[in-house]
This record gives structure tokens, C-alpha cells and sequence, in this order.
């Protein structure tokens, strides 16, 4: 810390003791000021000197390169070995970089960062403590069933980014992690007491991979019914990468039936919704991904019938003509297209990274990444090493603020 730094937090010191009376209230005088200080509670990148007219990008310095790298890697600031290359300026040599994040991966903290700040992020983790559901329709509903959904999500990413496994095995493969509580309601059976265990799905056609998790089917459904809607638009955003718009404006998006007419399926509704031609554009791709998963209830059981009693019909067909028939459909439908998946979610790690919104001029970035890990079958640590080789994590723009 230079006297520069030094000078203001003593003039805080001088200020509290003299209003305060003793030393104690002038140090808390001063902790405050570092407290409220932008540099501490945001990172900030300063534009180097002698950047020409009109030039718009510029490479991140090394200690800004290792700063925001430890972020990316570990939501922390950087280590020694870290900042010691930084300094030296070798830490953007492509070699020593590539190494550096190898490194920062196999550090347990990547998988703790990865997995409890930008899992809960893209796969909005962080709701399933707002989850609402009705006690009288699911009387075997508690909250331990919803934290075990969520352990259960943590745990099967984790070993998917500790075994460095190709992200398409998060949408295809046989195993979870459950306690006794979680198996009981997804009809595992064997398995006793509170410890989380990796077990084999035996019926892959109704439980394995991202798509029929507890946690995700709970935060996409209401209280007391499922959404084809709310689960078809959280798959084109966040497995598919499709952004959808919300409704325009004065759309009328209630489906529940009017009082004292005959009960009617969730299709029915959304077949009558989509008559409104404002609304049909949009539906026409949400609705047949939503009701893929309909074969789930509102906390993910496994159901033959919906709320109303009628048959469960899990098919669809997309805006291509595609036709999608339940979970299994579902699976197939995205792992014929070996880079869609893997696309989405090196654009949701490339957005967390850089801490900002991607543009349309961050794709080509997302595309090359995504080429390039192919020969690894798309592995975590192959997209990982990508993101931070690549221009726009090296470099900043003067137009896009970050923090």
C-alpha cells in the first residue's frame, strides 16, 4: 500500500477519533471508508495509457489477466503462484496460461466456485429455496425433499467437472447422487439414511441427466400444476440457447379454466391459447419441449396422469417438424446435433467469465471454442481452456463495462 493509498484512510482514522473519541472509532471510521471503497467491492479495469484514436479493444494486463481468471476459476482472488507470474509477465504466454488452468482446475475450489456460483446460476439453483407447492395435491412434499433436489444437482455436475467428462453427459447418463429421502420419492430402492450416493438408474427412459432432476422440474412448475410453458422456455434457454421473448404486452397468459366448467388437460388449454395469432409464434416452439416433460409432476414424480386425471401425452412436434416423445425424445433430439448442447453452455460459461451479457460479436468466440473442444468430446476442462485462450477473455472493450 503506497502513502498515496494511505493518506485518505488516515484523514477517515483522524475524523472517527476525533468525533468518537477514542482509537477504536477512528479504526472503525476507516474500515468503513475500505468497506464503501468501488475498488473494493468491484473490479476495475482502467484503460491503459496510450491507446490510439478510434481503438476500441485492448489487451488485460497480466495481474488483470490473473484477476479475472481467479474469479472465473475460483470466485477469489488470485494465489501467489498466480500473482507471481502476473508480475513477471508471464502468465499470457499461450504455454503458461494453458498450464495455469489446468492447474486452477484440479484445486478443489474450482469445483466448489463452478459448481455453487455458476451452476446455481445457469441452472437457477438459487430458486429452489423459493419453490411453492401445494401441500393438498402433494402431501408427501417437505423441505428436505427440495434441498435433497438440490444437493442432488451439485453433486452430479461436480462429477462430471472432477472426472472432466464431455458436458454431453449431463444430458445422457445413468447415474445420479440421492439420499434416502430423494430415492424414496423418485422409486430407487435400497438406499437408507441422510448420505448422498452415486446409484445406476435402472429405467433410463424416466430418471438420468440434467433433464429429469428434481430441482429443475420443481423451479419450472406452479404450486399446484405443471408448465409446459415454464419448462419448454427454460429449455430453449438454458440447453438450447434459444432466447425466447416474453409475451407482448395486454396478452391475456392465464389458463385455468373458468369456474364451473368440465375439467380439460393442460393441453387442451395451451391448443386454445395459441389461437391468438400474437401468441402462436412463440408457443409453437416452447410447447412441444414443455410437454415432453409432462410424465413429471410438480416435484419430478413419475406420473401416468396429470392434475385434471387425464392421460398423460407426452409428445410434441417441433416448429421443424421434429417429433418429440418424453424424456427419451427429449435426450435424442438434443444429442443429434453433437454441438447444440455444448454451444449453450460455452456461452453460459463465457458470460459468467467476462461478468457481462454476451452480444451478438461474442458468437464467432462461442463457435471456435466450441470446434476446437470437439476433438475432446467436448470435455469441461477443453471448453474451460478455450473460454480463457481465447480474444475476448484476453482483451477488453472501452464500450462494455464490467464489474
Amino acid at each position: 500500500m503506497t502513502t498515496q493509498d494511505l493518506r485518505p484512510l488516515l484523514e477517515f482514522f483522524d475524523a472517527g477519533r476525533r468525533d468518537g473519541g477514542s482509537f477504536e472509532a477512528g479504526i472503525q471510521f476507516a474500515l468503513e471508508r475500505i468497506l464503501v471503497d468501488p475498488e473494493f467491492l468491484l473490479r476495475i479495469y482502467r484503460e491503459p495509457a496510450g491507446l490510439t484514436v478510434g481503438q476500441v479493444a485492448y489487451r488485460l494486463s497480466d495481474l488483470e489477466l490473473a484477476s479475472r481468471l481467479s474469479f472465473f476459476l475460483w470466485s477469489s482472488i488470485p494465489d501467489e503462484r498466480l500473482l507471481a507470474l502476473a508480475e513477471r509477465g508471464e502468465l499470457s504466454e499461450p504455454t503458461t496460461l494453458e498450464g495455469e488452468v489446468r492447474r486452477m482446475l484440479d484445486d478443489p475450489r474450482a469445483i466448489d466456485a463452478l459448481v455453487g456460483d455458476f451452476t446455481a446460476q445457469w441452472l437457477n439453483l438459487r430458486r429452489v429455496d423459493e419453490v411453492v407447492v401445494d401441500p393438498n395435491r402433494y402431501p408427501n412434499y417437505d423441505e428436505s425433499l427440495l434441498q435433497g433436489f438440490k444437493r442432488e444437482t451439485e453433486l452430479f455436475v461436480a462429477s462430471t467437472l472432477r472426472e472432466d467428462r464431455s458436458v454431453r453427459e449431463l444430458l445422457n447418463v445413468n447415474y445420479t447422487f440421492v439420499n434416502e429421502r430423494v430415492a424414496r420419492h423418485y422409486g430407487i430402492a435400497g438406499i437408507y439414511g441422510s448420505r448422498f450416493r452415486r446409484v445406476t438408474i435402472e429405467n433410463f427412459d424416466q430418471r438420468g441427466g440434467l433433464l429429469a432432476e428434481g430441482a429443475l422440474l420443481a423451479t419450472t412448475s406452479y404450486p399446484d400444476r405443471t408448465s409446459p410453458v415454464l419448462r419448454g422456455k427454460w429449455l430453449l434457454d438454458n440447453i438450447f440457447g434459444i432466447r425466447v421473448p416474453p409475451p407482448p404486452p395486454g396478452v391475456d397468459t392465464n389458463l385455468e379454466p373458468e369456474p364451473g366448467s368440465a375439467p380439460t388437460s393442460i393441453r387442451e388449454r395451451l391448443a386454445r391459447h395459441r389461437h391468438d395469432p400474437s401468441c402462436a409464434s412463440c408457443h409453437a416452439v416452447i410447447d412441444p419441449l414443455g410437454f415432453a416433460l409432462e410424465n413429471f409432476d410438480v416435484i419430478g414424480g413419475w406420473r401416468t396422469e396429470d392434475e385434471t386425471g387425464h392421460p398423460i401425452d407426452a409428445t410434441g412436434t417441433t416448429a421443424s417438424g421434429a417429433t418429440v416423445e418424453g424424456l427419451a425424445g427429449l435426450r435424442a433430439l438434443l444429442l443429434e446435433q453433437p454441438e447444440q448442447f455444448p454451444r449453450t453452455l460455452t456461452g453460459k460459461l463465457l458470460a459468467y467469465a467476462l461478468g457481462r451479457r454476451l452480444e451478438y460479436y461474442d458468437q464467432p468466440t462461442v463457435r471456435t471454442v466450441v470446434r476446437a473442444a470437439a476433438v475432446e468430446d467436448y470435455r469441461w476442462s477443453s471448453l474451460i481452456v478455450g473460454i480463457v485462450k481465447s480474444p475476448t477473455f484476453l482483451m477488453r472493450s472501452r464500450a462494455v463495462a464490467e464489474n
